[in-house]
């Protein structure tokens, strides 16, 4: 590639990149590329995350401790079977803890994720005012960028 080649190119893609300041480039499929998720659609999922840990965490409870009592009595009778049944009883209770945590995970991370963008949307319509509260105007913020 000769040198002008090479400033040809580098001018083009810092043009482009000039041009999708604050968005991804589109899809070959179509669409815009930009990421979007409304507020309520966040409360949603994590409304529905906090339903599934709660509505688990008691289904799968129901059989715990009768299991747990048929394996020791298996177990003290004699039977194999009594010890792969405690084993699992021990992985269902470990599997289930798991999913249980990962539901309260999603909530949880949902929820400061609002909150936070709560406070970024305060923060950003609050440093867009003058020291006497008006807000700025288009102009006046061009004049900090120029």
């Amino acid at each position: 590639m000769a040198w002008d080649e090479w400033e040809q190119a580098k001018a083009r893609a810092q043009q482009d990149a000039a041009m999708r300041l604050n968005e991804v480039a589109p899809a070959r499929g179509g669409g815009d590329g930009d990421l979007v998720v409304h507020d309520n659609v966040l409360g949603a999922l994590g409304n529905a995350a906090y339903d599934l840990r709660q509505h688990f965490s008691s289904a799968s409870d129901h059989a715990r401790q009768n299991t747990f009592d048929a394996s020791v009595q298996l177990f003290n009778d004699g039977f194999d079977m009594g010890s792969a049944l405690t084993e699992l009883h021990d992985a269902w209770n470990t599997k289930a803890g798991t999913l249980k945590e990962a539901c309260a995970h999603i909530s949880n991370h949902l929820d400061y994720t609002r909150a936070e963008h709560a406070k970024d949307a305060v923060k950003i319509a609050t440093d867009l005012h003058t020291i006497g509260g008006d807000e700025l105007s288009v102009s006046r913020i061009n004049d900090y960028y120029k």
